[in-house]
């Protein structure tokens, strides 16, 4: 018996999403199959007081080592999922389902004269066609009743369809449109044949043809003011599109293949693979792995190297294959986010393994390339909590710190790291980030972001500016906590306090020029024991100012690993900070020409409505809340942020004529 309070993951790792979970016991058997519209609502419910929990579910949680999850779109997916492991792994805590009580499914007796739609379970008559499984029983129920309002076939028991055809009089469904009433001859045999095509195409999902043709007679009626005409042809559109919501974790043509997903970062890769057979994914796997120096390594977007990566996947994890399991475990179709450099010559590896033909693609649309997105959620949620975990394992930090301290001849370890990056395009809008890392942990309550006013446009001296404002007010604020400490303290002595902590070391994003005028900042103000390193992207080298040649971290060192995420969160509220101000600055540059639109009515309008893109969704009725403004004056706020302008200098925000 385990404990789950020894192996239960964080409450943050979990995701809010729609999921599948599996509980695995010490011998790697899944035991328990679930699902939830929440996995961390659903699953920290397990890990709440033991003794609130039924018994069998007890047995359940301590018999388990581990759980594991896979996030999906919506909560039909995730049933779905569920049922297609439960079958696969009998799970022993799954009870309810060892009746073998499958999910129904939707038939079309094909093969009769005139042919009926029915929901059932069991086995199936190979003449017939067949849709499924569904969800619920109930659901798909529905979803017919909804059908037949568009394509009125046949639904009746072969009873009720000779009943009505000697007494000559049609059931209640004939009535209300619902069925052509073929048992009296009101359609057809080839006429009702087409409406069972039509309906079968319509439940496969092909019912684009058949929303036009119904927004077209929507547009006619209304045109020609048959409002009560129009009216059912919009009710036949909106039912059709409620029953067509797409299914992507079961594929409708039962291929088998492989689908991998990567998402990287500088350091790491996530990895995602679902293993589908006969349509349905039977199992899935992440996992995390390093990402070794490449030749791409000096290109600034992390997954330049993409290709290289999948195809050292594909040759490392097939490669491995036994000959007599080649045919089970390599299946036909792979399908990969991007094509590796030489795909032909990697297909026909594989070809070879296997014995015939394997093909390796990148899907461009359908189920196959909704799954792949799926897939790529799930290995970026992975790569998150492998980031999250390692950032928060206190032995990890402590080994960062550490090297940190000894790599850069520190002589105590570095508790407050503060990062600092610029953002602008082309010299305009400049604006600099801080951030603070407090014991390896990053503690946003210290963050500052700041508008960068010097002429010079390039980043040296807008960093120059950035940090010779911030160790300033430091300076100063720690000459006003001396004099408190003399007995001289006000209001202002307790603000300053959050600011007013020195840094042990400082990150800036760049390399030797910006971790040089960093260093002759701190120099000239009086904070010479202040450490300063830049962390260039590329290839990740740590520039020490006053050296020729930079620090080459080992990849896999938890020092690179902290200085990175130090860097990178200073780069991303830089981005977010520079976006927002941008933003407001082509607002206004489109407000301009609005007549009756003073200072003070702007300012009241930007504070309700703090981007342009709040802006262009709001109403009349919304801006006209705003104080100051009238249905008139919203008017014109509206005509002048939703028309779209020929052109916008990207630099200034300034809309051009």
């Amino acid at each position: 018996m385990s404990d789950p309070a020894v192996w239960r993951p964080a409450t943050s790792e979990i995701p809010t999403v729609a999921g599948v979970y599996r509980f695995i016991d010490d011998q790697g058997r899944i035991i328990y199959v679930g699902k939830a519209n929440s996995l961390r609502s659903r699953l920290t419910s397990y890990f709440s007081d033991l003794a609130s929990l039924h018994p069998r579910t007890q047995r359940m949680v301590t018999s388990a080592s581990s759980v594991e999850w896979t996030i999906v779109r919506n909560e039909l997916e995730a049933l779905q999922l569920e049922y297609t492991w439960i079958k696969q792994y009998e799970p022993r805590f799954n009870v309810k389902y060892r009746d073998d009580k499958s999910y129904p499914w939707l038939c079309v007796t094909w093969n009769e004269d005139y042919p009926r739609v029915f929901v059932g379970r069991g086995t199936k008559k190979k003449p017939w066609r067949y849709f499924g499984p569904f969800a619920h029983a109930w659901a798909i129920r529905d979803s017919i009743d909804a059908l037949l309002g568009v394509f009125p076939m046949r639904s009746c028991s072969n009873g009720v369809f000779r009943s009505a055809r000697s007494s000559g009089r049609p059931c209640l469904l004939a009535h209300i449109n619902k069925c052509s009433a073929p048992c009296v001859g009101r359609i057809t045999q080839e006429d009702h044949r087409q409406l069972v095509t039509d309906f079968c195409t319509a439940i496969s999902g092909k019912t684009s043809a058949f929303l036009d043709q119904l927004d077209q007679e929507m547009a006619q009626h209304a045109e020609a003011m048959e409002y009560e005409k129009a009216g059912i042809a919009r009710d036949k559109s909106q039912a059709l599109r409620r029953v067509m919501e797409k299914n992507t974790v079961v594929l409708a043509d039962s291929d088998d293949l492989d689908l991998i997903a990567l998402v990287v970062d500088p350091l790491e890769v996530g990895v995602q693979v679902f293993h589908v057979r006969a349509g349905r994914i039977v199992s899935s796997r992440n996992w995390v792995a390093e990402r070794q120096a490449g030749p791409h390594d000096q290109d600034d977007d992390p997954g330049a190297d993409l290709p290289d990566l999948v195809e050292a996947f594909l040759l490392q994890i097939y490669s491995d294959v036994v000959q007599e399991d080649a045919a089970r475990l390599i299946p036909p179709m792979i399908l990969v986010p991007v094509l590796p450099h030489s795909a032909a010559v990697v297909s026909t590896l594989l070809s070879q393994l296997r014995g015939s033909p394997v093909v390796v693609r990148v899907p461009k649309r359908g189920d196959k390339k909704t799954l792949l997105d799926t897939a790529t959620k799930n290995a970026a949620q992975a790569l998150e909590v492998h980031k999250t975990r390692r950032a928060s394992d206190l032995t990890s930090r402590n080994q960062a710190l550490d090297e940190i301290a000894q790599v850069l001849s520190m002589d105590e370890v570095p508790l407050r790291i503060e990062g600092y990056d610029i953002s602008h395009i082309q010299g305009t809008h400049t604006v600099g980030s801080m951030v603070v890392f407090e014991d390896g942990l990053a503690r946003k309550s210290e963050y500052r972001h700041f508008t960068i006013n010097t002429v010079e446009s390039d980043d040296v001296g807008a960093m120059k500016e950035l940090l010779t404002r911030r160790m300033a007010r430091l300076r100063d604020e720690q000459e006003v906590i001396n004099q408190g400490a003399e007995g001289i303290i006000d209001s202002t002595t307790r603000t300053a306090r959050r600011f007013s902590y020195a840094p042990s070391l400082i990150v800036v994003d760049g390399a030797g020029p910006q971790a040089q005028v960093a260093r002759t900042v701190l120099d000239d103000l009086g904070f010479e024991s202040v450490v300063v390193v830049g962390l260039a992207k590329r290839l990740e080298e740590v520039w020490i100012p006053g050296q020729q040649y930079p620090l080459i971290l080992k990849r896999s060192s938890p020092a690179l690993y902290l200085l990175q995420r130090v860097r990178d969160e200073s780069h991303r509220f830089a981005v977010t900070y520079h976006r927002q101000k941008r933003s407001r600055s082509m607002t206004q540059s489109l407000l301009d020409g609005v007549p009756g639109l003073g200072e003070v009515r702007r300012k009241a309008l930007m504070k309700a409505f703090p981007s342009l893109k709040k802006l262009r969704s709001a109403s009349v009725e919304d801006i006209a809340q705003v104080p100051g403004f009238g249905p008139a004056l919203a008017q014109g706020v509206v005509e002048a942020v939703g028309e779209k302008p020929r052109a916008i200098n990207m630099t200034t925000g300034e809309v051009l004529d």
